[in-house]
């Protein structure tokens, strides 16, 4: 898949679609889209000139923050479906937040190809859900994640 037709965050509102990683609203966020691929979510994303760490290798805090990402919107996909819902079907889903991310760099990746995040879902808890992410350049693994996400307080709302 080198392109989600529909992800999650398109369904999110313009008030809470700001986030710098995923959010639409956002003009220098990274925009980043999460969908299904069967049973699997990903978020395929193509770092920019500025991702670089060292020339040819992606930035590994663009990495964390597309595993940030992929696991608040593959937890938002799980809750949706639960829920008897589908995404793209109109209706407003869930929002996430993140309780905790952690990253592990299995090797240096390449830059100016697509990265593939590849995340399994688990339901821990009505509200809180694991996701692990693997995320591939080339067919190659190069970064593993988890993320904690909580759906998002009550609170966030409110000014």
């Amino acid at each position: 898949m080198d392109e989600i037709k529909h992800a999650i965050q398109d369904d999110y509102p313009e008030d809470f679609a700001w986030c710098y990683g995923c959010g639409r609203m956002n003009k220098d966020g990274h925009h980043f889209r999460t969908g299904l691929e069967g049973e699997k979510t990903v978020t395929v994303y193509t770092p920019k000139p500025e991702h670089t760490a060292l020339p040819g290798f992606v930035y590994g805090g663009l990495i964390a923050s597309l595993i940030d990402c992929h696991g608040t919107g593959s937890a938002a996909i799980e809750l949706h479906r639960l829920n008897g819902r589908t995404v793209g079907e109109g209706q407003e889903p869930p929002r996430f937040v993140t309780a905790s991310l952690h990253v592990d760099f299995m090797k240096p990746t390449p830059h100016d190809v697509p990265l593939k995040a590849v995340g399994t879902v688990e339901k821990i808890h009505p509200k809180k859900f694991k996701v692990d992410t693997e995320v591939y350049a080339e067919g190659k693994l190069c970064a593993r994640g988890e993320v904690v996400a909580v759906v998002m307080p009550e609170t966030f709302l409110k000014n």
